[in-house]
């Protein structure tokens, strides 16, 4: 596969996995099967994991294996699939390339050690591991370099790094925008987060972005996105006014369970899986629910 490929596959909505729990904390295998399968059929082109919105942090590296295995295969040739490492040594990333790759996975997101780390290793790390898979970046895997740093890794993997084919937008504007200018040409860059994040990289040059909304209300991702292409930015940030600031605002200010497991309470309102998580994160309450209901409805998404 050439970067046109990745590019074409990143451009527009993309879908964040979020791991579905039971209540007694089992892997809901069913529930992922309904995520992706909304996903892939509200117009996503590719589906991909991350350690934090998948919660490795309450993963097994089995587990986190396993999950892979079970997405590649349940996705098939619908969508692209980018799977993802944790934060693990190069060796142990090595190795669960090799295995993405024999599962099926299209690419795979790393996310190297970063504690006291240095230009000329980070630049290795990427390196050794695009040797046997596809590789996308995470940006905010850079930022204990500084943005001066960061930079620099992003200019040498361009020059000597052919299969680091794209970047995911975690660390802020300040690296982004020169990141943009640096690599759009090669690689696939999407926005994660919110509307407003990709909207801020438009002007640099950026591909799709991370949408909440492909598995609750998929229409309101798409409306944005029309306007994208039609380079009408106004009624792009009406779209954002009106629905991705209030949801973010209202999810990551009103619940002890957060953002996070807000999401996984839309997910439940959708029909997809069910609200739980694993101890010890915390799930919404029945009342919660309740709120978060009545909150979607009042703004005429439900």
């Amino acid at each position: 596969m050439d970067n046109a490929y990745f590019r074409s596959r990143v451009t527009g909505p993309v879908v964040s996995i979020s791991t579905p729990f039971l209540k007694d904390g089992a892997i809901d295998y069913d529930g992922l099967g309904n995520f992706l399968d909304f996903a892939v059929d509200a117009g996503s082109k590719t589906v991909l994991f991350t350690p934090g919105d998948s919660l490795y942090c309450v993963l097994t590296d089995e587990e986190v294996a396993e999950l892979t295995r079970f997405t590649a295969a349940h996705i098939g040739n619908r969508a692209m699939f980018i799977a993802s490492s944790d934060c693990w040594w190069t060796g142990k990333t090595i190795a669960f390339a090799k295995h993405v790759k024999e599962a099926g996975a299209d690419a795979m997101i790393v996310f190297p050690p970063h504690r006291g780390t240095t230009v000329k290793m980070m630049v290795e790390y990427f390196k050794a591991v695009s040797e046997h898979i596809p590789v996308f970046i995470l940006s905010a895997s850079l930022a204990p370099l500084g943005v001066k740093g960061a930079l620099e890794v992003v200019e040498i993997l361009l020059d000597e790094a052919p299969n680091v084919v794209g970047m995911k937008e975690d660390y802020g504007p300040q690296f982004i925008r020169p990141a943009c200018l640096l690599a759009h040409e090669k690689w696939a860059i999407f926005a994660g987060g919110q509307k407003q994040t990709h909207m801020d990289m438009v002007p640099y040059g950026v591909d799709g972005y991370m949408s909440v909304y492909m598995t609750f209300k998929p229409d309101i991702s798409h409306r944005y996105w029309e306007a994208i292409e039609k380079n009408d930015l106004t009624s792009a940030a009406t779209v954002i006014r009106d629905y991705d600031m209030p949801m973010f605002d209202f999810l990551y200010s009103q619940f002890d369970a957060g953002g996070d497991g807000a999401q996984h309470g839309m997910l439940e309102l959708a029909g997809i899986c069910q609200r739980w998580r694993r101890d010890p994160l915390p799930d919404l309450s029945d009342e919660d629910m309740a709120r978060l209901k009545v909150f979607f409805e009042e703004s005429g998404v439900l």
